[in-house]
């Protein structure tokens, strides 16, 4: 069965087993796809890119939240009254 892969580089759980680290910046700071019995097991991710999919999901989140009260009426407020 075919599966999506959502990364340009793939490794075996053997080589990620042996040395880690070469597998991850084999990725030059993208995801890398480690596969297991030629099958899609999981995603490693380096911190970098992380912390960057987590800035996106909340600026996402944000913006439906935005979305959501646009029609929500305004109250005026004044700086001072803050």
């Amino acid at each position: 069965m075919p599966h999506p892969v959502f990364a340009e580089t793939a490794a075996s759980i053997s080589e990620l087993k042996a040395n880690p680290m070469k597998v991850v910046a084999s990725g030059e700071g993208m995801p890398v796809l480690v596969l297991n019995h030629n099958q899609p097991a999981f995603y490693c991710v380096p911190a970098a890119a992380y912390e960057a999919m987590m800035e996106l999901l909340d600026d996402a989140e944000l913006l439906r939240l935005v979305k959501a009260r646009q029609e929500e009426p305004s109250v005026p407020v004044s700086l001072d009254a803050l």
